[in-house]
């Protein structure tokens, strides 16, 4: 059991779908988490697997101080349904002096007003749509993270096309634009590509750049060999 004053990597405020699945990828990742939620159901379900856990009554400064949440270097306020409650709950985190406080929004109104009292904003909804539309526009984009609204970091499988040729032979950089920042084959991750590394089919590229330049070497990798 840790130290009420001890520092906590993760708080997460709200135990819906959203903060459950946040809260277990963290722990699962071997982060501390520490979590609060009104329901006594599902603070004991998620109890075993983090490293805190409470019942908290309401989204005041003494309910979330009573649990540690000002020990926390990150909290992230889960609730987005009931756009009063997720604003009052940020504002009382922030005001607690927490270095990090990330919330959930639901619209882009609601996003605005977090944005303006200091919090930083993710739209859990709007992001999942947009990963699966990414997917299925893009074939051979296995999935992508976006860095802002030009450069994006894209995990590409590759096809005949490139089958057999040398990272230098296929000129990926020159022609396209993008570093490969990484390569995966067999399940094993490298980071070491060198110019005369042997491309193979199904290879995965992790590569970064431009959204267009990306697009562009999707439709290559399409064609016909």
């Amino acid at each position: 059991m840790k130290k009420h004053n001890d520092r906590i990597e993760y708080g997460i405020i709200g135990l819906g779908r959203f903060g459950t699945a946040l809260a277990t990828a963290l722990a699962e990742a071997g982060k501390e988490v520490l979590v609060v939620d009104n329901n006594e159901s599902k603070v004991k379900n998620i109890r075993d697997l983090v490293s805190e856990a409470f019942i908290v009554e309401g989204n005041d400064k003494a309910s979330f101080e009573s649990a540690g949440i000002q020990n926390c270097e990150t909290v992230v306020v889960c609730i987005g349904e009931k756009i009063d409650t997720s604003i009052l709950a940020t504002l009382t985190v922030i005001s607690m002096g927490v270095p990090r406080v990330i919330s959930k929004a639901t619209s882009a109104e609601h996003g605005w007003v977090l944005e303006k009292i200091g919090a930083e904003v993710v739209y859990p909804e709007r992001d999942i749509a947009i990963r699966l539309a990414r997917r299925l526009v893009s074939p051979h984009a296995m999935d992508f993270i976006s860095l802002n609204d030009e450069i994006d970091v894209s995990e590409i499988a590759l096809t005949e096309v490139l089958d057999g040729k040398t990272i230098q032979e296929s000129d990926i950089r020159s022609r396209f634009g993008l570093n490969i920042v990484a390569m995966e084959r067999d399940n094993e991750t490298t980071i070491d590509i060198r110019p005369d590394h042997l491309l193979r089919k199904d290879d995965m590229l992790i590569v970064i750049g431009n959204r267009n330049n990306i697009s562009e070497f999707e439709e290559y990798l399409s064609k016909e060999n």
